[in-house]
């Protein structure tokens, strides 16, 4: 696909301006822009609302993002796109949903978080509701309508007709809620936080080793055998406390405690190889600079180098889908997040404007292009 993302003058994107910054450049922006083009229009204009339904009477599909009515008030919302266009296929992510009482509420991945009870979920029992370490609200919204566009692509192919398909951030989370939500829909109950410890299952979750910790998840009555064989534990399997999965869960703080007993005397890493050996699942819990170093990204082919046109090399964690075998896969894309305006006059070129609308177009500041170096200056001047 040829993704083109519209942003307005003068600024851009709001996250250019979120740090750290690699030589001007937000990384929080390059993070979640690559493999698409960028174009800056100041729909704010009359003209600038031009030149984007133009794009759109060519496009196969528009995203948006913004508040619920927002594409509706400026002219853009899907019945009027679709009345010109039937095959038009719209994919909109908004905070709450385009109805109901909340429908007009601002909100950004956080307070989607605490609003769908994931907070309530995540952290230790004595401590603070925790969000999650990364914005899975907006990560996972992007996802299901990034899949809805598709499906509705291919029921286009069947029928002639687009439509709209939409997410919002408090319906992925909810959706997120996964056990959790159905244990409280069929039962009642409402769950508590258990820090790393899981909720039904016990052994499981975060040990402490000689040198750290690490993962272990003995889910199954062999694992659980296995385990304490290996750790030479063999009479907790008979000790009334820890011979079923709910006596361990109930007393899961013993149980913690004995296995540590012994994780203690050696290394996270001998401990992982170990426990592997033996069919066991564990692992260690990395930080990034151990992630990154890992060989094991590099088999994924999870991290790869794009040409950027101010930061030269710059290495990306890129689409973590591919083909499963080397006898014909899909050729990948790799293209580094845009710089603001980057492709502006080559994007209406291929529209149809000719040079004289476009210059007229630059000289009026309804759209912006710069070269790089004036763009990453443009950028920088944002910031500050």
């Amino acid at each position: 696909a040829d993704v083109i993302k519209v942003e307005s003058d003068p600024h851009g994107d709001m996250s250019r301006a979120w740090g750290p910054f690699d030589r001007g450049v937000s990384t929080y922006y390059l993070s979640c822009n690559r493999n698409k083009r960028g174009i800056c229009v100041d729909f704010r204009q009359p003209a600038g609302l031009d030149v984007v339904r133009r794009l759109i009477a060519q496009a196969d599909v528009v995203i948006e993002n913004f508040k619920a009515g927002t594409m509706d008030a400026m002219g853009l919302g899907y019945d009027v796109l679709s009345a010109r266009d039937a095959r038009l296929v719209m994919g909109s992510i908004t905070a709450f949903g385009p109805r109901g009482p909340l429908r007009d509420w601002p909100g950004f991945d956080q307070i989607a978080q605490g609003y769908a009870g994931l907070m309530s979920i995540t952290g230790f029992p004595d401590g603070e509701p925790t969000r999650t370490g990364t914005a899975i609200g907006d990560l996972s919204s992007g996802m299901w309508v990034a899949t809805g566009v598709v499906a509705a692509l291919f029921e286009r192919e069947r029928t002639g007709r687009g439509q709209h398909v939409g997410s919002s951030l408090l319906e992925s989370l909810v959706s997120l809620l996964s056990v959790h939500g159905q244990r409280y829909l069929s039962l009642g109950d409402v769950p508590r936080r258990t820090g790393n410890a899981h909720a039904v299952i016990a052994p499981y979750g975060v040990f402490e080793t000689a040198d750290g910790p690490l993962n272990l998840a003995p889910i199954t009555t062999d694992m659980w055998l296995r385990l304490c064989e290996l750790l030479d534990l063999r009479e907790l399997p008979h000790d009334p406390r820890f011979a079923t999965n709910d006596a361990r869960v109930a007393n899961r703080d013993a149980l913690k405690a004995l296995l540590e007993s012994r994780l203690r005397t050696r290394g996270k890493r001998e401990w992982t190889q170990r426990f592997v050996e033996a069919g066991l699942p564990a692992g260690p819990i990395n930080t990034l600079d151990e992630v990154f170093a890992d060989p094991q990204l590099a088999h994924c082919g999870l991290v790869e180098p794009v040409a950027h046109p101010t930061l030269g090399t710059l290495r990306q964690v890129v689409t973590p889908l591919g083909a499963m075998d080397d006898a014909a896969p899909t050729p990948r894309t790799h293209r580094a997040p845009p710089l603001l305006g980057e492709h502006t006059v080559g994007v209406l070129r291929e529209a149809g404007f000719d040079d004289d609308a476009i210059d007229a177009l630059l000289a009026a500041r309804t759209i912006f292009q710069a070269d790089a170096l004036e763009r990453a200056e443009t950028t920088a001047e944002a910031l500050q």
